[in-house]
């Protein structure tokens, strides 16, 4: 009797549990590889393993003493761009969202198709768009220009602020309107809707943008290889690329290291928000 309850449970739920755990092993295996890796006593990618004979800590100092490698300059450089984009990416999106569901203007529903058109079409078609304009954007005013970090925020702005926009517009047309009249019967402003009664119930949906954006800056490398030329300015995920690839093999502990840095403030910022990420996805479904 015992026997058969087994043999349906596995039928019925086992096989759930067991391609569970196989996705999860298939998925943890890398980030263990490259963690334990960081730790590892090894000259080279050819002695590499999962479980290492000797560890130490060789590797997470090279990166503190090479004075030829920035890294903790380029780690500076990534937290800046990809804070400022972010914050003023939500913000521009919320602003844009709160128009585009409260006010009611002329060419709002043309703006809102725009929006919905421009993200159809990939970002790399605009890549070599991007480069020429802010090329010649150097000639006029250097600060912004290609090479700059300034340049490279403004084009991060510009490629997310309509899908942010769009998707806080549908979160806001879930808040009542009737909150926004009876302010109006108080004597409130569009301006004061906005920061006292709009934005504080849309928080869930701004810190998710935020959260997804920072994200997205920080790990991005293709935008900041097309922008960024000089070492000191370099992000991470460009300063890796560039100066540990070309001795790979030989580099890789330093690279492991250099990559659990990373890797870990995105982990424990993912972690801490992980509530809001989920509720601030779903609640437009469900709130009103």
């Amino acid at each position: 009797m015992e026997t058969s309850k087994l043999t349906k449970w596995i039928r019925e739920y086992g096989w759930r549990h067991l391609v569970g755990v196989f996705f999860v092993v298939f998925s943890m295996y890398p980030i263990l590889y490259v963690i334990t890796n960081s730790f590892a006593d090894f000259a080279n990618l050819q002695n590499s393993k999962l479980i290492p004979d000797a560890l130490t800590l060789k590797h997470y100092r090279s990166l503190y003493e090479d004075s030829l490698v920035p890294y903790f300059r380029w780690l500076f450089n990534t937290y800046k761009i990809a804070s400022i984009a972010g914050l003023f990416n939500v913000l521009l999106g919320t602003l844009a969202g709160y128009a585009f569901a409260r006010l009611k203007f002329r060419g709002r529903r043309v703006g809102l198709i725009t929006l919905v058109l421009i993200q159809m079409f990939p970002a790399f078609l605009a890549f070599v768009a991007i480069y020429l304009l802010f090329f010649q954007i150097s000639d006029v005013a250097p600060f912004m220009g290609l090479g700059t970090h300034f340049g490279l925020i403004c084009v991060y702005l510009g490629g997310s602020i309509g899908f942010n926009s769009w998707l806080i517009k549908g979160f806001m047309d879930t808040i009542p309107t009737s909150l926004d009249e009876a302010a109006k019967v108080d004597g409130a402003n569009d301006s004061q809707i906005f920061f006292r009664i709009v934005a504080p119930l849309a928080r869930p949906i701004i810190v998710v943008l935020f959260v997804i954006t920072f994200i997205g800056i920080y790990s991005d490398y293709i935008l900041a290889a097309v922008f960024l030329k000089d070492p000191n300015l370099y992000t991470v995920a460009l300063g890796i690329n560039v100066v540990f690839m070309d001795d790979f093999s030989n580099e890789w502990g330093s690279i492991a290291a250099a990559s659990v840095i990373a890797a870990t403030p995105i982990a424990v910022l993912f972690l801490f928000f992980q509530k809001q990420i989920t509720g601030g996805l779903t609640a437009g479904s469900i709130k009103g």
